[in-house]
């Protein structure tokens, strides 16, 4: 291990700082990890502009790395282990678990909500990392360090389109093509639907769905069209929505047929006003989905190594921990043409 680590905090609103010191051994059922890379999302956007809502743990949450020391108690990972930051199998001890609601862990949602007892002290954007043995789930060969570096949001994806088992054949609409859109597409096309309509402002962005296969982009004021003409008139048996805007809940559901369903991945910040007879009358089925278990990153992993989704065309740029201010003011401006950006800390 080396003696000294950097990792980067939340101090306040729109503020970062910096921390240096010596680093601790790993707890006797933990590992340290060097972190090779670690993606920038919304919620880390989100948490620097709030200055306190996120733990400490969540911001720098998309990370993988190298083992460089373990517990006395851990079996399974050894040093020199390539690794991604996931969450654990289901406790089986845990309420949730005991009444049989394994896929509803409460340590597994504690853990991957950066809350759980083990919570490392502060996120990877970091140089290294001290985290319990459970969350260090290992690398497949077959993907590249940047293909590890974007397993947690492609995990997320593949959660939220598990959760609406989906019939084959379905119209599915995407909104928002940001990394969680695009990786949702892809999961929905490989579950099976017929055609996948994909709804995104920005040019740039729309012009990556197109590069990973998507026929259907278009921009948010030529979607209900689309829409209308792919199934003639009646609407979208799912539909993602994946911008996490408030005001777009109501019409995003109004995109949905009578029986279809309406999947939410975006998270606003502020409340939403829906009409709920309408939702009601037209037979609704609305699915939440936060987070993931620890099957769903294994999965995930094997989908990427079988090119089953494609996750480093997201991949549009590097920075090193001391630029990662300046690149969270630029996504936050809502200008950046970056897809998905990786903060490597050994610049």
């Amino acid at each position: 291990m080396h003696a000294e680590q950097r990792y980067l905090r939340v101090s306040g609103p729109r503020r970062l700082e910096e921390h240096a010191g010596e680093e601790q051994p790993p707890a006797a059922d933990g590992v340290v990890v060097d972190i090779i890379y670690s993606g920038v999302c919304g919620t880390d956007v989100h948490g620097w502009t709030d200055g306190h809502m996120l733990p400490p743990a969540v911001f720098g949450h998309e990370w993988t790395g190298r083992v460089s020391a373990v517990g006395a108690e851990v079996s399974g990972i050894d040093v020199g282990r390539r690794v991604v930051g996931g969450v654990g199998p289901a406790c089986g001890t845990c309420r949730p678990c005991v009444a049989g609601h394994t896929r509803h862990c409460g340590t597994v949602f504690a853990e991957a909500n950066g809350v759980d007892d083990a919570a490392p002290a502060h996120g990877a954007f970091a140089s290294r990392l001290r985290v319990s043995a459970r969350r260090a789930i290992p690398v497949p060969d077959e993907l590249s360090d940047v293909e590890a570096a974007l397993v947690e949001p492609a995990t997320v994806t593949f959660h939220a389109v598990r959760r609406t088992a989906m019939e084959l054949g379905s119209l599915v609409v995407v909104q928002g093509a940001g990394p969680i859109g695009l990786l949702t597409a892809q999961h929905a096309r490989n579950a099976g639907a017929a055609r996948v309509i994909v709804s995104e402002p920005s040019a740039a962005r729309r012009g990556t769905a197109e590069k990973l296969g998507f026929r259907d982009v278009v921009a948010p004021g030529a979607l209900a069209d689309a829409l209308a003409q792919a199934s003639d008139g009646l609407g979208a048996d799912v539909l993602f929505e994946c911008s996490g805007v408030a005001s777009l809940l109501q019409p995003s559901a109004e995109l949905v047929r009578r029986g279809g369903t309406l999947a939410l991945l975006g998270y606003p910040l502020e409340e939403s006003t829906v009409r709920y007879g309408d939702w009601q009358s037209r037979e609704l089925t609305v699915i939440g989905s936060l987070a993931y278990t620890h099957e769903d990153f294994t999965r995930t992993m094997r989908a990427i190594a079988e090119r089953r989704i494609d996750v480093a065309t997201l991949h549009t740029g590097t920075v090193g921990l001391s630029h990662l201010g300046d690149l969270l003011s630029e996504l936050d401006s809502g200008d950046s043409p970056h897809t998905k950006v990786l903060v490597d800390p050994r610049r």
